[in-house]
């Protein structure tokens, strides 16, 4: 038996088809646009997202020995999407994770006092990253998309809700604790949306999924809708705890952390709601059928894999993002050049939405190989940033996601941090936590001993010297964006 994964991320959806033995049968991506209206909005379309989702869905299927037995989805958290309850077409475009336009209202709330209550109930804070601020905003600026939500006509979600409304033909309206507890209107305890938080908010709770474990039966794909395929969809996280997940962090205390557009470091804390007082996000991990939770503490970074490719896209200094590692090794260290890459703001555990990047240290014989390794080095300065606020000490880290793949920085990484850092066969451990996800839901795996099985070493980076001088140049260039 085969599982579908459906990876629906921030600039592209990847579909992959995975053996029982947790290799990858055969792939597919497609790439969609992205809007970004003004400086700090980004927005992409929803059809985009459903149609880069049926192409990569056909390349993965086309390359497959046999149908899947199951499907799975994993997707870009935060991301607020409404849609047509009947037709299913999107009134507008959805606000995406990264958009900051909420700030004035996250300052508004948090001048009315609002804070230390939703951070208690949610183990978020007020911050433009998450859901809800997002509606507020649609709810107060874009009075006609918003009328449908409070007529009942139009549905409102995350990534994940959307692409099972598409995948059942409007069957199903739903969303996942791991999900759910990204919006800032669920909570923690109670595991529900909050009466509370939704007034709060502005955000009827009819217009809201109603919220599934994290694997078993949450629907099935519409054959019309869907490639001709009727697949139980039977596994749902959004990205950052399907690739915990995916890397089998199943005992408590046990870290990833997810290297892509940004980073995010997810340690499991159990059965236990661990609160933090260092900039580190409470969140759900996933949920069992049985309706167990796991909890995990996240340190969520806006800005890595990002910055390579403004190296590329924005500055032309590098021509691919591969290319980042043979440039920087050409130079055995940046020169003094520190490069903060606070291009959306400073997520974990800084929390500044209005930091805005800085390179300082530029001198007559600096180099683009020099701005180059302070990029590389500069994601695993802000891994470690949140590394050190997590409390007590991390035996090793695992590593996913494409910027994993560069050699030197995992060993930077591996150096900063003073513990091994591991890489796994497969990196695309978000999709691979949506099948591992969808085969426990659907009996192709019977427990997570059987998914640890599947679970197999790429290559492991001993940490070597740690350089804290360029540590501290690091810190002090950081406290130069906050002012």
């Amino acid at each position: 038996m085969t599982v579908l994964a459906i990876d629906a991320g921030t600039t592209g959806v990847t579909a992959l088809i995975v053996t029982e033995d947790g290799r990858i049968e055969s792939r597919g991506y497609e790439e969609f646009p992205q809007h970004f209206p003004e400086p700090g909005w980004v927005e992409h379309n929803p059809e985009d997202i459903w149609q880069a989702t049926l192409a990569a869905c056909a390349t993965a299927l086309r390359g497959a020995q046999s149908p899947p037995s199951c499907a799975g989805i994993t997707n870009q958290r935060e991301t607020a999407v409404l849609w047509d309850r009947r037709t299913l077409a999107a009134p507008r475009r959805a606000v995406v994770w990264q958009d900051r336009r909420t700030a004035g209202i996250c300052e508004r709330l948090r001048a009315a006092g609002h804070e230390p209550r939703v951070s208690e109930l949610t183990g978020l804070r007020l911050d433009p990253y998450f859901t809800a601020t997002k509606l507020t905003w649609l709810a107060e600026r874009d009075p006609a998309a918003w009328a449908g939500v409070t007529s009942g006509r139009t549905a409102l979600g995350t990534v994940d809700s959307y692409l099972v409304a598409r995948l059942t033909a409007g069957a199903r309206h739903v969303t996942d604790p791991s999900n759910a507890s990204r919006t800032l209107l669920y909570g923690l305890a109670s595991g529900t949306w909050e009466p509370e938080l939704c007034e709060l908010f502005g955000v009827p709770e009819s217009a809201l999924p109603e919220i599934v474990p994290n694997y078993g039966p949450i629907g099935r794909t519409d054959p019309d809708a869907f490639l001709g395929l009727a697949l139980p969809i039977s596994g749902m996280a959004g990205d950052q705890q399907a690739a915990l997940f995916g890397q089998t962090c199943f005992a408590p205390g046990e870290v990833k952390c997810t290297y892509g557009t940004g980073s995010f470091i997810l340690t499991n804390t159990g059965s236990e709601i661990v609160r933090s007082d260092a900039g580190l996000l409470t969140t759900v991990a996933w949920q069992r059928p049985s309706g167990e939770l796991t909890y995990a503490l996240e340190g969520s970074i806006f800005v890595t894999g990002a910055a390579v490719q403004w190296l590329r896209d924005g500055l032309g200094v590098i021509g691919t993002a591969p290319e980042s590692e043979a440039v920087a090794r050409t130079v055995p260290d940046s020169g003094g050049v520190v490069f903060v890459p606070a291009l959306t703001g400073l997520g974990a555990p800084h929390w500044n939405p209005e930091a805005r990047g800085l390179i300082t240290g530029i001198t007559r014989g600096t180099t683009r190989a020099h701005l180059v390794r302070a990029t590389l080095e500069a994601i695993a300065f802000e891994v470690r940033d949140v590394v050190e606020v997590m409390g007590g000490s991390v035996a090793g880290l695992k590593a996913d996601g494409g910027a994993s793949g560069n050699d030197l920085l995992m060993q930077v990484q591996a150096d900063q941090l003073g513990v091994p850092v591991e890489r796994p066969v497969v990196q695309e451990t978000t999709a691979l936590g949506a099948a591992f996800l969808a085969g426990l839901g659907s009996g192709v795996w019977d427990s997570a001993e059987e998914l640890r099985a599947t679970w197999r070493l790429d290559r492991r980076f001993e940490p070597g010297a740690r350089d804290d001088a360029a540590y501290d140049r690091w810190r002090a260039a950081v406290a130069l964006t906050k002012q």
